[in-house]
């Protein structure tokens, strides 16, 4: 396993061929006038239009389906990452553009919440596939589940991207298989296909409702009720981030890239819409079952409404289906994140706001420090020896959802100083390889929505009902929010940063080196039959 970094900040740095070989460490001078060093990338561009697209697929399809108000505001964000990745699709763009369109310090802060994000939710998906095993079995140890995807987790991820991609493609299919088999499955047994013959269509829209009261009776239980989706959707739905990350690993990125973000749309509103229109059509809010199944924290598919349907009709055979695909569902989702967290980690390390020993990679183009990093925040998963899976998984996803929500605000928010600096330098939008809808109108609804959301997510420790307030609940909701003004006035303090005007944006910087790639770019001819099948699909 060869690595790749220069032994000192100038000299240059050891490639494994000739045909990688670009320009060492690089130093110039900011708008502010602060020296600021920066790494070439080492990361390989051997990520396939197939495993772009999937990549995209593997991120936004989680373990749960959930209300399609939220779809509009993603919309709106993954309009804006389009339009700044196929411009420039470097690594880690969706941090690294804060920093080089807003303000350095902002960039640090971003970089910083979007990998302890990441990384917090690669120990989720590890307590969530311990959870879904215990459906089958007690017999494995906890601890030996968590071994064993830790190590998968690292020969996926420390081998070469390739393999992640073609990880990724293959768990992808099995998420839309099963997302497409519950969707039809809905659709035949509300219909009267089913071992007791009971059409009930839309039953329980009527009886006992749409809309579920929530601490409140009326009006204002029903409000909270919906809130309530409306944050945990926040939380699984996502989707740019994940395409905008693979941008600097990824084959002809300029015609991938925008047929990956295109799609984003028709998965949201296909998997997600109609996913969430299942759900209340499978199982009723108040059914017995399903809280029950929700508050003791049952294992697996236990808790999914499509297998407490199946039960409810006995359908014996596909409760197992469907916890073997969620499985493969929840691992995926854990490797992307350990991809993810890596690449963030890279980049902040590429722009001189994490050690330099996170730009060292291997000859295969892995970050690998990056990596091993990323698999020791895994380590958190232990927690569960000592709290119920359940607990676990709960503090974990109220640590991440404020994350999420910033890292949505900041990609609109670097965008509109995108936009403007555009604008101001003279860009015509219509040349940039993809051209978002709407904008600069998208950004401000994506931005100010997902803003508002920040700080709606722990808002039940403030009602005033006996035994809601909870230091734990509060900080595990707010850490993030506290600490990103934290990690940006203090880098702007100590590197004396300003916000850039849009005349000083400098919106060429590595553009050269994407513009070379694109002109000795050679598509590479598939191996074999099979190939040349996947490459016409998804192509």
């Amino acid at each position: 396993m060869g690595l790749s970094i220069s032994p000192d900040a100038t000299a240059a740095p050891v490639y494994a061929s000739d045909r990688e070989k670009t320009s060492g460490d690089v130093r110039s001078s900011s708008p502010t006038g602060t020296s600021v060093s920066f790494k070439r990338d080492h990361t390989h561009r051997n990520l396939k239009a197939r495993h772009i697209q999937f990549i995209g697929i593997g991120g936004t399809i989680g373990t749960a389906l959930f209300v399609a108000i939220w779809c509009t505001f993603i919309l709106a964000v993954t309009m804006c990452m389009a339009e700044m990745v196929t411009y420039l699709p470097i690594s880690s763009p969706f941090i690294r553009f804060a920093g080089r369109y807003v303000d350095e310090a902002f960039g640090f802060a971003a970089g910083w919440n979007f990998f302890v994000f990441e990384a917090a939710l690669v120990p989720f998906e590890i307590v969530a596939c311990n959870l879904i095993l215990h459906f089958w079995t007690d017999v494995i140890p906890t601890a030996a589940v968590i071994v064993i995807i830790s190590i998968l987790y690292l020969l996926i991820n420390i081998l070469a991207v390739k393999w992640y991609g073609e990880t990724e493609f293959w768990a992808s299919i099995g998420k839309v298989m099963l997302i497409v088999g519950l969707i039809i499955f809905t659709f035949i047994v509300m219909l009267g296909g089913n071992p007791h013959h009971d059409r009930f269509g839309f039953r329980y829209w009527k009886n006992p409702g749409s809309f579920a009261e929530l601490y409140y009776t009326g009006s204002l239980g029903k409000w909270l009720g919906f809130l309530q989706c409306l944050i945990q959707a926040s939380f699984t739905v996502s989707g740019p981030d994940y395409v905008s990350m693979a941008a600097g690993e990824a084959e002809n990125p300029r015609r991938v890239l925008p047929r990956a973000f295109n799609a984003v749309f028709y998965r949201l509103t296909t998997f997600f819409i109609l996913g969430a229109l299942c759900v209340g059509i499978l199982v009723p809010h108040d059914s017995d079952e399903l809280q029950g199944a929700l508050s003791e924290g049952r294992p697996g598919a236990a808790a999914s409404p499509y297998v407490i349907a199946m039960r409810r009709l006995d359908i014996g055979v596909l409760p197992h289906i469907v916890n073997a695909l969620i499985l493969t569902a929840a691992f995926s989702a854990g490797n992307s994140y350990v991809y993810c967290a890596s690449r963030s980690l890279y980049g902040l390390a590429l722009e001189g706001k994490a050690p330099r020993i996170f730009t060292v990679c291997t000859r295969a183009g892995v970050p690998v420090y990056c990596v091993l990093v990323v698999l020791g925040f895994g380590l958190l998963s232990f927690l569960q020896l000592s709290e119920s899976s359940a607990v676990v998984l709960s503090w974990f996803v109220s640590l991440v959802t404020a994350s999420q929500l910033m890292n949505f605000c900041i990609g609109c928010v670097s965008y509109l100083c995108f936009y403007r600096a555009l604008k101001a330098q003279g860009i015509d939008r219509s040349t940039l390889p993809y051209k978002a809808w709407l904008m600069p109108y998208a950004a401000w609804y994506g931005g100010i929505g997902t803003f508002i959301m920040i700080f709606v997510g722990g808002y039940t420790v403030f009602l005033p009902i006996e035994g809601m307030w909870s230091v734990p609940d509060f900080l595990f909701s707010y850490t993030m929010v506290m600490a990103f003004p934290v990690l940006y006035v203090g880098w702007k303090i100590v590197h004396r940063t300003r916000i850039f005007k849009p005349e000083e944006v400098d919106l060429r910087k590595d553009l050269d080196v994407i513009e070379e790639y694109e002109r000795e770019y050679i598509p590479q001819p598939p191996k074999n039959t099979f190939e040349k099948i996947l490459d016409k699909m998804f192509g």
